[in-house]
């Protein structure tokens, strides 16, 4: 029985739910490019974009996602030849690796444990070990939504430290920032990755990447600097055409600046508080509903899933047929498992734009299309969650 007739539900983590303020503000005519409110606007956004990340670097935007972000970071910070340490924990280090490689740079992979985060003594280790400071540049992502990582970001920071090394330190925080906490300048990092349509609540289309004095001086001296991405020619004084080396992205800019004044509302630690606690009611029915030949959680260790998507192994249970009923039977779109865990594993967003209602529905949803495919299951994950909104809705 097709039961879906109503609103369609997503809960993949990425592209999250556009709030329809973020909609509304995007419902607008065409505006000079040149002079007046838009290009007001976008410089409110360029100069409130720091502040997200709790920095007092500098901040650029481009139409892009988050992959475009990966090759602006990369060209604009480094030369051809020179040496990437990459700390992969999933897919997405696994790409920014493979971009470093195109463009030019020799690069070596310090493998995480299998279903673990990015071991902070390992990298410590390896950065002592080059005793020459051949590795120029440092890539690890904080949330994985391949695998559902969260990695110690300030832990890996202070290996760097430890190590007495130089090499620049660039996060990939697409799928945490506006989720979970981010510290950039308190936890040294030189170079930041973000994306528009994860916690940021915006659609897809604006990649940004946040740079500290150390990454700006070594901009100074990168050779892979293409026109599109170079930040010298986005910092241009001759208009703000250059910011995006071209037409501005309108709807984009008018999105994003609805997107962050919901944000300042809300406060970004309360934002923190209210992941931690849906991510906690996610993780108390995957515990309820696992059981021999069933579910369980793909990271190991509890205290590196991350409170912004959870990826779920699916035993003997059909995971894409499960997302399948979800979808097109029940209004339910759920994240499909990336890589290696195409067939045997599926991924719960719960990031950004959501409520208890949302979350609630999404995980009774789950419970009732396990259920109709009589998968191995114990007890009532949807219940289990319900108990720990109950004592967030408490406190």
């Amino acid at each position: 029985m097709n039961l879906n007739r109503g609103r369609m539900l997503t809960s993949m983590p990425g592209p999250s739910v556009i709030p329809d303020r973020v909609l509304s503000a995007m419902h607008t005519s065409m505006p000079n490019i040149y002079e007046g409110a838009l290009l007001e606007t976008s410089m409110s956004i360029l100069d409130e974009l720091p502040s997200i990340v709790r920095t007092s670097g500098h901040a650029f935007m481009a139409i892009s996602n988050g992959h475009g972000a990966w090759e602006m970071a990369l060209t604009n910070t480094l030369s051809r030849g020179d040496t990437v340490l990459v700390l992969e924990s999933g897919r997405f280090a696994v790409g920014w690796c493979e971009q470093a490689k195109v463009l030019g740079a020799q690069v070596e992979v310090l493998n995480a444990p299998e279903r673990g985060p990015i071991d902070p003594d390992a990298v410590e280790e390896r950065l002592r070990a080059d005793k020459n400071h051949t590795i120029n540049a440092i890539l690890a992502v904080q949330v994985d939504t391949a695998s559902g990582v969260w990695n110690d970001i300030a832990a890996i920071s202070r290996a760097i430290k430890a190590a007495g090394h130089p090499a620049l330190f660039m996060a990939d925080c697409i799928a945490s920032i506006g989720c979970v906490e981010y510290l950039m300048d308190e936890w040294d990092v030189d170079v930041t990755v973000g994306g528009s349509q994860k916690g940021l609540m915006v659609p897809p289309g604006l990649g940004m990447v946040w740079a500290n004095d150390r990454a700006m001086a070594a901009h100074k001296r990168a050779d892979m600097r293409t026109p599109y991405w170079d930040w010298t020619a986005r910092m241009s004084k001759e208009g703000h055409y250059k910011r995006y080396c071209g037409t501005s992205p309108v709807q984009h800019i008018y999105a994003m600046r609805a997107a962050l004044d919901m944000i300042a509302e809300e406060g970004l630690e309360a934002i923190w508080q209210r992941h931690e606690v849906f991510a906690n009611a996610v993780r108390s029915a995957i515990e309820a509903w696992s059981a021999p030949g069933g579910l369980e959680f793909n990271i190991l260790d509890p205290a590196h899933r991350s409170n912004s998507t959870t990826t779920v192994l699916s035993g003997s249970i059909d995971a894409p047929r499960l997302c399948d009923i979800c979808e097109n039977q029940a209004g339910l779109i759920l994240g499909v498992g990336l890589g290696i865990l195409a067939d045997s594993s599926f991924r719960i967003g719960h990031m950004g734009h959501m409520n208890p209602p949302m979350l609630l529905g999404t995980l009774a949803t789950v419970e009732a299309a396990l259920q109709a495919m009589d998968a191995p299951m114990g007890a009532s994950g949807a219940a289990a969650a319900a108990s720990v909104i109950a004592d967030a809705l408490k406190a």
